[in-house]
């Protein structure tokens, strides 16, 4: 057995091991190992022939409406057409009660050939006074009297004869006519209703939409804008392609089909400070409907020079400006301020700030700052987060150098 001297001894040895190895400070096998040159992923900035586009919002307009209207009054006798349909210019559509105007028709006509009749006596009765005066057979004022009976029965002619113009007009009017084609809506009345000519409101409305107007507002500014860049040159006309149309519909599909843009109005409009334009898009299956939003993308022109970087590529400092990095001839980074025109897809469309062949940082970004030594790599857009060509810092084994 042990005298307890002896315990003691063991157990304060072991302490003072113990106080030696914590009071060094370090862990066993010694510091770890110094961050190596960061890896970036680069793209060189080369210019571009980019057209320039601009979406605007708008609504569908019919190229053709009419609203159908009695021009006479009567009973509606018939209507003969389907809501909802499509007619012809000239098809009916109602008929009105036709008697009364087919009873004055007839009247007038009579009234006619009266005229005509007292006509032809009164023409013979002053062309033989005519040759009696000239014989001093009757006195000139019995051929005076004769010549003005003559004229007198000719108005009377002209007159019937515009009466029964008349009466025929009103007698076709109690048939109502589409005067355009197109899709024609809902009935406002039914047969044995009274309608009159002077109504407000319109039997039915018909639509022509195929072709379909699509109106869209954009700013006096920017219309100014684009003005300014075309006397600049910094945008050419794209020629015939600038009245191209492209539409995305409410549910951000696109419409298959292309327009054209017919005109822009020359009035600002005072409250919005807007202005209308208008194109037109081919509908041949009606999918385009009156009154439906829709976002028209207009080409304004084409950039020939025009640098474009990737999104990603660009943050903002605390001021709100635009800015990027760049990987200059020694391997270090530089911070550049940019000035950006507006945003094409997943990219930038650049002023200023950037050169042609600069070599742009795209992915490396977290430990970027002025000045820091990097490796570059060419940028895979598809790459993603975590793998060899993302902006991560190499840990190089002790006693590594940088590159």
């Amino acid at each position: 057995m042990r005298p307890p001297l002896t315990y003691g001894l063991t157990f304060a040895a072991a302490v003072v091991s113990t106080c030696m190895l914590v009071a060094c400070g370090k862990p066993p096998g010694g510091p770890p190992p110094a961050p190596g040159t960061p890896e970036v992923g680069v793209v060189t900035v080369q210019p571009q022939h980019v057209a320039i586009t601009t979406e605007l919002p708008g609504r569908t307009v019919p190229f053709l409406i009419a609203d159908v209207r009695p021009q006479v009054g009567g009973i509606v006798k018939s209507r003969k057409f389907r809501e909802g349909s499509d007619v012809k210019a000239g098809e009916a559509l109602y008929q009105i009660d036709p008697a009364t105007y087919k009873a004055t028709y007839d009247s007038n006509v009579a009234a006619l050939a009266k005229a005509q009749a007292s006509l032809t006596t009164t023409r013979l009765k002053a062309e033989r006074y005519k040759e009696l005066v000239a014989i001093k057979a009757v006195s000139q004022q019995d051929y005076d009297d004769a010549a003005a009976s003559l004229g007198q029965g000719e108005a009377d002619v002209a007159s019937a004869r515009a009466n029964v113009e008349t009466s025929r007009i009103n007698l076709a009017y109690a048939r109502i006519d589409a005067p355009i084609s197109g899709r024609i809506g809902k009935s406002t009345v039914t047969p044995g209703a009274l309608v009159t000519a002077s109504q407000s409101t319109a039997l039915a409305t018909i639509q022509q939409l195929d072709p379909i107007y699509v109106d869209v507002t954009q700013s006096s500014a920017a219309m100014l804008q684009l003005k300014q860049a075309m006397a600049r040159g910094d945008l050419q006309k794209s020629g015939a392609n600038a009245a191209k149309v492209r539409l995305l519909l409410e549910d951000g599909s696109a419409y298959p089909l292309e327009g054209k843009l017919e005109f822009s109005d020359v009035t600002v409009d005072q409250n919005t400070g807007a202005i209308t334009l208008r194109a037109v898009f081919p509908n041949p299956k009606a999918d385009l409907l009156p009154g439906m939003y829709v976002r028209a993308v207009l080409q304004e022109g084409v950039k020939e020079q025009a640098l474009m970087v990737p999104q990603q590529a660009v943050s903002r400092d605390s001021t709100g400006k635009p800015t990027a990095y760049v990987v200059d001839a020694q391997h270090k980074l530089q911070r550049r301020v940019l000035e950006t025109e507006r945003a094409i897809g997943d990219q930038w469309l650049v002023r200023s700030g950037l050169q042609a062949g600069d070599q742009l940082v795209v992915d490396g970004l977290q430990r970027a700052a002025p000045g820091v030594e990097v490796k570059t790599v060419q940028w895979n857009p598809k790459s993603k987060p975590g793998t060899e060509t993302t902006a991560k810092a190499a840990l190089p084994s002790p006693g590594a150098t940088a590159d």
